[in-house]
């Protein structure tokens, strides 16, 4: 019975620890885990915006620094869009409508800037929410801009009358203040919803 009794001792007293053990390297997994689920999107935020320089119908030079202070809407597209692009100006005019005297900025750039000129912008804009700004620039510019945001557009097959489409990818950016991308704003809800949502972040 003596050399039992201490084995016993010794078996309860370690018995703790392994717990203890075992759960602190459960909750290191489990931290990991929550890194490794998180990291990537947090990556990819970081990666969306950045500086650009066009200029609205009335030769003003809008960039990103001009922009902040107040959380901005982003969208690409052009004015020759048949259906796309004038559904989703529509959707985002009805949302700042419901946002009254907060509506905040909507930037709708071209990524058709042969045929977009700041002026053809603002004409074609003029038929949605006033707080709705169309910009273009040189190819250049507008390239920028397109890889900033990561978007996606191609020209595409010039027809016998000169006319053609572009590709794109349809894509509502909701900027923060500073001018970071906080997500794709989604405009399937009442716009109510998407307009108390954007009140938030004012």
């Amino acid at each position: 019975m003596p050399l039992t009794q201490p084995r016993n001792s010794q078996n309860s007293r370690a018995f703790p620890i392994w717990i203890a053990a075992t759960m602190a390297a459960i909750a290191v997994l489990a931290i990991a885990a929550i890194w490794l689920a998180w990291a990537p999107q947090a990556s990819n935020r970081s990666l969306i915006g950045g500086p650009f320089a066009l200029q609205n119908g009335e030769g003003k030079t809008i960039t990103d620094d001009s922009m902040r202070g107040r959380p901005f809407l982003v969208y690409f597209g052009y004015t020759h869009c048949p259906d796309v692009c004038p559904t989703e100006l529509a959707s985002i005019s009805d949302v700042l409508a419901k946002m009254g005297d907060k509506a905040i900025p909507a930037l709708f750039i071209t990524v058709d800037p042969e045929r977009d000129t700041p002026k053809v912008m603002q004409d074609y804009v003029s038929s949605f929410d006033p707080h709705i700004v169309g910009l273009s620039g040189g190819p250049q510019a507008i390239g920028a801009a397109e890889k900033g945001y990561r978007v996606f557009a191609r020209k595409g097959e010039v027809q016998s009358d000169g006319g053609y489409s572009m590709d794109h990818s349809s894509i509502v950016y909701l900027m923060n203040k500073s001018g970071g991308f906080v997500e794709a704003l989604n405009l399937e809800r009442p716009p109510e919803e998407t307009a108390k949502e954007l009140e938030s972040y004012l």
